[in-house]
């Protein structure tokens, strides 16, 4: 069975809503094969035994396929492009609480509740981005998060660490986030800002600002050449594969 054919059974089986069955046929089609069903029945997740759980909640279906996403990144598959973005792709459209068109998102992608993401079109995630979304994250319209980007919506007392906050990221459109920055709770960035690598990000950031540092702090304005929005054409991978317009 060709890629495409196993693309498209896997949306059937994520359409009609997954169950265990679904979930053992879906790795199959991974090519991980003979995986013991005992081990999906029943199963939690590590997001599961989090603060947030009991608020957010986990349906069987929701389960599966946040297992599915990083079980994944597990098998050789994962390795093909063809598979795997639209694979993710799928799963994101299921999982989160907004997926526009054209996401993309590489190997070893990591978030805690898919339920607390909202992205708009044409976001990017490249390899290892992480994100803490119990507090919540929106992103929009063509946002590149680069290598390692770390994303934090929580945090803790000193003295109690049953005692936490929460407080909800937002990424205004065609925002960049270079590689290894790290977002703090309750940050807002605005439309069009650049988050120079390895910053540390606490508080806002303007709009079409360049900041840089731990704490990040303004540098300049972005070099944006007169252009806007959709003008800056953030095209992520050569000749736009898998940004179909």
């Amino acid at each position: 069975m060709g890629v495409g054919d196993r693309l498209e059974t896997i949306e059937r089986i994520i359409r009609t809503g997954i169950d265990e069955e679904g979930a053992a046929k879906t790795l199959t089609l991974m090519g991980v094969s003979n995986f013991p069903m005992e081990t999906l029945t029943g199963m939690r997740l590590y997001s599961e035994v989090l603060p947030k759980a009991a608020e957010y909640g986990f349906t069987n279906s929701q389960r599966y396929l946040h297992f599915l996403w990083d079980a994944l990144d597990k098998s050789p598959i994962c390795l093909n492009v063809d598979f795997a973005i639209p694979f993710r792709r799928m799963l994101a459209g299921a999982l989160f609480k907004k997926c526009g068109k054209n996401f993309i998102a590489e190997e070893n992608c990591r978030f805690n509740f898919g339920q607390g993401i909202e992205l708009g079109d044409n976001v990017f995630f490249n390899r290892g981005v992480f994100i803490d979304s119990k507090g919540g994250l929106a992103v929009g319209d063509g946002v590149g998060f680069a290598e390692n980007v770390q994303i934090f919506t929580h945090s803790h007392s000193e003295s109690d660490h049953e005692i936490r906050s929460y407080a909800k990221v937002t990424i205004g459109n065609y925002a960049l986030i270079f590689s290894g920055a790290v977002i703090l709770p309750g940050v807002v960035i605005g439309d069009e800002a650049i988050i120079s690598a390895r910053s540390l990000v606490v508080h806002d950031v303007e709009p079409g600002m360049v900041v840089s540092g731990s704490p990040a702090q303004p540098v300049r304005k972005s070099h944006s050449d007169g252009r806007r929005l959709s003008e800056l054409n953030h095209v992520w991978l050569a000749n736009s594969s898998f940004q179909d317009g």
